[in-house]
């Protein structure tokens, strides 16, 4: 089984209101709009939609609405799983009955497990459901790295067909590639290694910035697929103070700061993560000022 996800997909924030409720009309605004913006799937209840800090229920309403708002218009990745097997199984069965188009398997944090017991976890993930997994390696995030080997043995797994890549090495990168088919798609977990990873037989990426800058990352990787690296390239470099300033602290943090500054009601992140530092305010300010996003006449699409 193999699902085309696209080429530009959105790891979408969860807003809050004041309260620290999920808003939900701010969430099918600004999946509308990501989606206007030239997202061809959006990413729900990811680690930029804060999703540890998420209730089964707010996780079931986000994929709900995502899928109302998305229609046949975009893909909707749903993030349902933890370090927990038994518990992403279920939310997977549920994540597939409202209607999603796939699941974001993201390498159990915290626990650390050797790399069959990854390969076994997503396998029975996998098996549960009938619609294709996207796995995600982040380790900086779940302390243990998903290996090119176990990769490639997941990917003759019928319905695991694509990976966010984000270790943030290219060697990993290349031995994925090297290791399993051209039916497997390779998605970058970074902003900023999109173009290393297109370069090495990669996809597109699963964006931070696309919030902000989606037309202009489609246009680069349009223009990497046209044979056009030179235009890709300075794409590339042109967003790259961008793609910086969205991870001055941990993610989304600063990115729900820099929506705010658009004009967006996304609220602060709840806690354990905070709203960003006042004293690095100023620099992501201007980082939107420098690139031409705030004070735009249309900030919000």
């Amino acid at each position: 089984m193999r699902t085309d996800f696209g080429d530009l997909l959105t790891a979408v924030i969860t807003p809050f209101d004041q309260s620290m409720q999920v808003d939900f009309v701010e969430f099918r605004h600004l999946v509308k709009t990501l989606i206007k913006q030239g997202s061809d799937g959006i990413v729900v209840a990811g680690t930029t939609g804060e999703s540890p800090t998420l209730t089964r229920e707010e996780k079931l309403g986000l994929f709900k609405v995502a899928v109302e708002e998305a229609g046949e218009k975009a893909q909707v990745v749903a993030g349902t799983c933890t370090y927990s097997t038994a518990e992403s199984v279920e939310l997977s069965k549920e994540a597939e009955n409202i209607g999603v188009h796939g699941i974001l398997g993201t390498v159990p944090y915290y626990s650390k497990p050797p790399q069959e017991g990854l390969y076994l976890h997503f396998h029975a993930i996998a098996e549960a459901v009938g619609i294709p997994l996207m796995l995600y390696n982040i380790p900086s995030r779940t302390g243990v790295n998903l290996e090119p080997e176990t990769i490639a043995r997941l990917a003759e797994i019928p319905n695991i067909s694509a990976i966010k890549e984000a270790s943030g090495k290219s060697d990993q990168v290349s031995n994925i590639r090297r290791l399993t088919g051209d039916g497997f798609e390779i998605y970058s977990g970074d902003d900023n290694m999109t173009l290393t990873i297109l370069a090495l037989g990669g996809r597109g990426v699963v964006s931070v910035a696309s919030h902000i800058a989606g037309s202009e990352i489609r246009s680069m990787i349009e223009s990497f697929q046209q044979g056009d690296t030179r235009r890709a390239r300075e794409i590339h470099l042109k967003l790259y103070p961008l793609f910086k300033a969205l991870f001055v602290a941990t993610n989304p943090i600063p990115l729900k700061a820099a929506l705010s500054m658009l004009g967006w009601k996304c609220g602060n992140p709840r806690l354990p993560l905070c709203s960003l530092s006042e004293d690095k305010v100023p620099a992501l300010r201007r980082t939107l000022i420098d690139a031409g996003y705030l004070g735009a006449e249309e900030n919000r699409g």
